[in-house]
């Protein structure tokens, strides 16, 4: 793995760290190449059981693109620039949405462009008093990439979503907490990624079969019709309800003790 993305496994939870805080850990191949590697590896892995994504530093998650690469690949005339949606921010963020275990994204300082989209994309959104997002793509001449017109307007509302995109407005902390951005706003920068890391333990530490079900339940009926949805629910609590979990869970409540979730 190189060293522009570290993880860091504990307690069934793999911290995955953006790791170029001189470039307010922007996205450039090398870093884009090992999310794309990494985050499929992390949700196949058994022993980890709930993922948190944060940022180097303290001024940034991160702020999308490398731009500095991205202009020098475009004066060199390499494609790459207008293949990596295709071959990395959109698998990166298919494999963020769709992890089979909760994820939760750490955001201190700025998240702009793909990196607030990797945020969006994450089940839980962490942030502090420098916690910021901008939908950056319209000043560069670019539209919305990384899932962003899927899960802004999820989140915000469809008009909220447009402005947001159109004028590349800078939203801060508080005016994050209150659209919905940001899930938990706590009070002190030093504390995001210290509450994201207790939440995501005790998630891995619950019925992380159900906690798959549940996103893969609400991601479909997002865009299906209730009865599809309902078919859908229907399998998922088949599946959860086959699983030791449940059997556990109820075997607890009777005898009125704590149960001992193995996400199995």
């Amino acid at each position: 793995m190189p060293d522009s993305l570290t993880v860091d496994v504990a307690e069934a939870v793999a911290t995955v760290v953006f790791n170029r805080p001189k470039a307010m850990n922007a996205l450039d191949r090398e870093l884009k190449e090992a999310l794309k590697a990494t985050l499929p590896e992390l949700s196949a892995d058994r022993k980890v059981r709930a993922i948190v994504l944060t940022g180097a530093g303290d001024r940034a998650f991160c702020v999308g693109q490398d731009l500095r690469e991205h202009l020098a690949l475009i004066e060199a005339g390499d494609p790459a620039p207008l293949s990596t949606v295709a071959d990395h921010y959109n698998p990166i963020t298919l494999a963020i949405a769709e992890a089979p275990k909760p994820v939760i994204a750490a955001v201190r300082g700025t998240a702009a462009g793909a990196g607030a989209s990797f945020a969006y994309a994450a089940d839980i959104r962490f942030g502090g008093p420098s916690t910021s997002f901008l939908m950056a793509f319209a000043n560069i001449g670019l539209t919305a990439d990384s899932g962003a017109s899927w899960t802004l307007q999820r989140l915000v509302g469809y008009a909220k979503a447009t402005e947001l995109m159109m004028l590349a407005t800078k939203v801060g902390a508080e005016e994050a907490a209150r659209l919905g951005l940001l899930t938990t706003l706590v009070d002190d920068d030093e504390k995001v990624l210290p509450a994201a890391q207790e939440l995501a333990a005790r998630l891995a530490a619950g019925p992380t079969v159900a906690y798959a079900q549940i996103k893969r339940s609400l991601a479909f009926s997002a865009s299906h019709s209730l009865t599809d949805s309902l078919a859908v629910e229907d399998a998922a609590q088949t599946a959860a309800g086959a699983t030791a979990d449940h059997a556990e869970a109820v075997a607890a409540f009777v005898a009125k003790r704590q149960p001992v979730f193995r996400g199995e």
